[in-house]
């Protein structure tokens, strides 16, 4: 396949003498003379290892050209990426000039063109930019994207030293597209990449390294404040993390990451706060370890919020244990926010099966007796009576009953804590604590009529 690469710094120079590799005929694009001239010579841009062997059999093979000629560049190939940088500014935000520009240039490559062309954005950018890139290209070249041109995403996910290695090797090969025909030519593309294609949505594909980076940073970061507590207890914590690597079920794999309603329990609650306060004691500074709980704080206060935007005084609250098939209770978070909501005057009624009064003994009894001492009024196991006397349903645990919810109650409000359905057609309002909205119904934006006012203290 032909394909331009426009920047040939540290992505576009790994990125040319990979896909050149890989039997693509690749054109360098780049406005400094000076690496133009070390790509037609056979050498890299930069200092990486495999890279100088890389260039040079590409060169030597006809497979590898630069040119500050982008006209040239687009008009001989079918796929042209963009490799361009991103700097950040002091406030975070990026610099996208670069993109912008080189955007205007495939446009204007473009506008002579009969073939269909596609751009892909491999620099990394914010959510949002495929969309400005396109209406850059379509406002320069005069053509149609979806017709003429498409977008796609397709982020880099290389380590500087180890760079030509992980593309010829990554964990996965991602695009995020709306095109058909621009997902065939890239599976194409990448076909001789021994890694799981994946094909999804532009603003997913847009944010994915961000949070790959960020939750890196987070990683590294956690582990010092681990490694500072050990020191300050005389404990080897390379023994430690090495020990809690080995727990591929819990720690190292995707149980938990899924974004949801916040933790509780008899575990977690109890023994992070154990943690911080060892540190504390041992005068060790942890701020990442020491904010978890505040966050899990904040995802209750969310979830009142959005029962509160609802606007209905009447609330059902599906399910009170911490998690679906327990009748614990002690620290479920949710009876937090019951407990908020009473206090505001709502109506609450809660149905769950698992949870006995009369059953309720130890800590878990002292527990619920102390947040909601009126439970016995307002719970039940009667789902039906539960969910026909209230206008909001909560969904907190994963039950399957809960699943003919949409059906049985239409018209009624849904707040899903849980991601219960991972989509929903119906004629009530939907609304996930942290997920965008998954029904289908074209009313799902009108604004609801109130009949409790939203308080704040």
């Amino acid at each position: 396949m032909n394909i331009s690469i426009f920047g040939l710094g540290y992505v576009g120079c790994v990125g040319a003498a990979c896909l050149a590799k890989l039997g693509h005929h690749v054109i360098g694009v780049n406005h400094t003379q000076g690496k133009v001239d070390l790509i037609n010579q056979g050498k890299p841009t930069i200092i990486e290892a495999d890279i100088e062997e890389l260039v040079k059999e590409a060169h030597d093979k006809g497979m590898l050209e630069a040119t500050t000629d982008y006209r040239y560049a687009v008009m001989n190939t079918d796929v042209s990426f963009i490799c361009v940088g991103t700097p950040s500014s002091k406030d975070g935000h990026l610099n996208l000039s670069y993109i912008y520009r080189v955007a205007e240039q495939i446009g204007e490559g473009i506008k002579e063109k009969d073939s269909f062309h596609i751009v892909a954005i491999r620099s990394t950018v914010l959510p949002g930019t495929n969309q400005k890139v396109g209406e850059i290209i379509a406002q320069s070249s005069g053509k149609e994207r979806g017709k003429d041109f498409t977008v796609v995403s397709n982020p880099e996910f290389l380590r500087e030293g180890t760079s030509v290695a992980d593309y010829m090797n990554p964990p996965l090969t991602l695009i995020g597209t709306d095109s058909a025909k621009a997902e065939e030519v890239f599976r194409e593309i990448y076909k001789d990449i021994p890694a799981e294609f994946i094909s999804t949505d532009i603003p997913v594909a847009e944010i994915m390294k961000y949070v790959n980076n960020t939750f890196h940073a987070l990683k590294i970061v956690f582990g010092n404040e681990v490694g500072n507590i050990c020191k300050a207890l005389n404990i080897d914590s390379h023994k430690v993390m090495e020990i809690f690597c080995k727990d591929k079920q819990l720690n190292i794999s995707p149980y938990y990451f899924k974004p949801g309603f916040a933790y509780g329990g008899s575990c977690l609650p109890k023994d992070s706060k154990a943690l911080r306060t060892l540190a504390h004691d041992k005068y060790v500074d942890t701020p990442v370890i020491n904010a978890i709980d505040a966050s899990n704080e904040i995802q209750k206060k969310i979830a009142v919020d959005i029962i509160e935007s609802k606007g209905r005084r009447k609330v059902a609250i599906l399910g009170l244990s911490f998690k679906a098939g327990t009748d614990d209770l002690r620290n479920s978070p949710i009876v937090d926010v019951v407990q908020t909501l009473y206090g505001k005057g709502y109506e609450v009624h809660i149905y769950d099966k698992n949870v006995r009064l009369s059953q309720l003994t130890g800590t878990n009894a002292d527990f619920i007796a102390a947040k909601l001492p009126h439970l016995h009024e307002i719970i039940s196991d009667d789902l039906d009576a539960v969910c026909s006397a209230c206008d909001v349903l909560v969904v907190t645990n994963k039950e399957k009953e809960f699943a003919v919810l949409p059906d049985r109650y239409p018209n009624k409000c849904i707040v899903d804590l849980v991601r219960q359905f991972k989509e929903i057609d119906y004629a009530g309002n939907y609304e996930g604590i942290s997920w965008g909205n998954i029904n289908f119904n074209p009313l799902q934006g009108l604004k609801l009529d109130r009949d409790m006012a939203k308080t704040e203290f």
